[in-house]
């Protein structure tokens, strides 16, 4: 059995990744090669922005953060530069920090992503068309890759309605399997109305896993949101990706699996593996695996990243994806 789970745009860590990440676009847009490692913490009606940053851009952090959450809450900051002793590594386009980051392609769909995954932001997806609110879903695959449970759980619906619409999803994607009855939890504690900052503090970097790819695949690195691609954690991880569908397309099996780990300050990974359908090769060529070459690759230093925090960073067609 193999179970993942997504969640919306407003629920409140999602709120968090967003506001990190619109703070890194707000400074790319003016300045390409601002540093940027920002974290958001929201709830109970307050924000707090801290972190790094260093640019030339001129951003109310403020205004950003109320543009998304909306502007009952009070937000405080406390932002200084980057550190001169992380930033002298960088300088020589070194890595921004050490880490190990993990990049996965499969066959299960179209996106390239673990099935359950698929399923489940599938799913979120088409409640939040209907249910535009704080919710998340779970998909639960047996034997043969059919669904056996999905939990979907949204603010100001109630069950019924939400249950029906599970339904009509699974219609429209043609899932529901033959002669067989979908457990379906919905709203399994009960209908709730009082949901994002309200309901529950928020944080940048506390939904990885939905994120990557799922409890399927393991992570090395750290979060993505708020940082600029001088960090590997992030621009790493896409390249990981990225070879990872690039070895699929172009070779038989099933998965890929693409390690990439670095020491700060150094440019060259210290280890770039491929694990195709669990047969490991070394010396991955043809890439430029420095943090320079990843952003030039890439096209790293663009306003782009917010879109990444709503619906995860793989499978969404990003330049990494394709």
């Amino acid at each position: 059995m193999r179970t993942a789970e997504c969640t919306t745009p407003n629920h409140p860590d999602k709120l968090c990744d967003r506001i990190s990440d619109a703070i890194l676009d707000a400074c790319l847009e003016q300045d390409p090669t601002s540093r940027v490692a920002i974290e958001t913490m929201g709830g109970h009606g307050v924000i707090t922005i801290t972190g790094e940053l260093t640019t030339k851009a001129q951003i109310s952090v403020r205004e950003i953060a109320r543009k998304i959450a909306g502007h009952k809450y009070g937000v405080q900051s406390n932002i200084v530069m980057q550190s001169p002793e992380i930033s002298q590594g960088v300088d020589n386009g070194g890595a921004g920090d050490q880490g190990i980051m993990v990049g996965y392609a499969c066959r299960d769909n179209e996106d390239m992503i673990p099935q359950e995954l698929y399923l489940a932001r599938s799913l979120a997806q088409f409640l939040y068309e209907r249910f535009p609110y704080d919710g998340k879903t779970q998909i639960t695959l047996g034997e043969h890759g059919v669904i056996t449970t999905v939990v979907a759980s949204f603010q100001n619906t109630n069950r019924e309605e939400l249950e029906d619409a599970v339904m009509q999803w699974g219609i429209i994607k043609r899932v529901i399997p033959k002669n067989r009855i979908w457990k379906i939890l919905a709203n399994p504690a009960g209908d709730w109305n009082i949901g994002g900052f309200e309901a529950d503090t928020g944080l940048t970097g506390r939904k990885l896993i939905v994120d990557n790819y799922g409890p399927l695949v393991p992570i090395g690195g750290g979060a993505f949101s708020g940082k600029d691609a001088t960090k590997v954690d992030r621009s790493a991880a896409y390249m990981a990706r990225k070879i990872a569908v690039d070895y699929l397309k172009k070779n038989k099996g099933d998965f890929v699996f693409v390690q990439l780990a670095y020491a700060i300050g150094m440019t060259e990974p210290v280890q770039a593996t491929i694990v195709a359908d669990g047969h490991a090769e070394q010396n991955i060529v043809g890439y430029d695996l420095t943090p320079k070459g990843i952003i030039e690759f890439l096209d790293l230093q663009k306003p782009q990243f917010e879109k990444t925090a709503e619906w995860g960073h793989f499978g969404n067609g990003f330049k990494w994806d394709n």
